[in-house]
């Protein structure tokens, strides 16, 4: 195993893109024969505009020309508040590693080129979501569980007020 690390570029796209159909299959638990079309194309559209105007960075862990592993970090940019006074935020996702590369330090390596990127950028925070297999990488590495952050899921009707 010879594993090299890449920032990921338009010249991935369909690499990227394909990736990320993997990972919501496995984090899903969804069959192979689940309609991703849709999902597919957005992914594809939303890596065209984001990778070059430098609100998404992924990397790229290959083994030769075969996908180790990846994940990636979006930036966006909320109010200031005392404790971020720029509003920049970092989220990192699509954190994944094919399992026959599992324990061998791609998440590890992975994960700490995005939060250097993030640094790099000025990002006082980054969040994530983490799985039960994730979260022992994201502890060690300093994440912290969050509890003051809700979630409203808009697709469903409202509770009668």
């Amino acid at each position: 195993m010879n594993l090299t690390y890449k920032r990921a570029s338009l010249d991935d796209l369909e690499l990227l893109t394909e990736t990320r159909i993997e990972v919501l299959r496995a984090a899903n638990g969804l069959p192979e024969d689940t309609d991703m079309d849709e999902v597919r194309e957005r992914t594809r559209r939303y890596y065209q505009r984001a990778l070059p105007d430098g609100t998404h960075t992924a990397f790229l862990a290959l083994d030769g020309d075969r996908l180790a592993g990846t994940g990636g970090v979006s930036f966006f940019q909320v109010m200031p508040t005392y404790h971020n006074p720029s509003g920049q935020k970092a989220y990192i996702m699509n954190m994944y590693t094919r399992p026959e590369y599992r324990r061998t330090g791609v998440a590890s390596r992975t994960l700490d080129l995005l939060v250097r990127d993030a640094r790099r950028r000025g990002v006082k925070a980054i969040s994530l979501e983490a799985t039960a297999m994730g979260r022992p990488l994201y502890e060690k590495y300093g994440f912290v569980r969050m509890n003051d952050e809700m979630e409203l899921p808009l697709d469903f009707p409202p509770p009668p007020l």
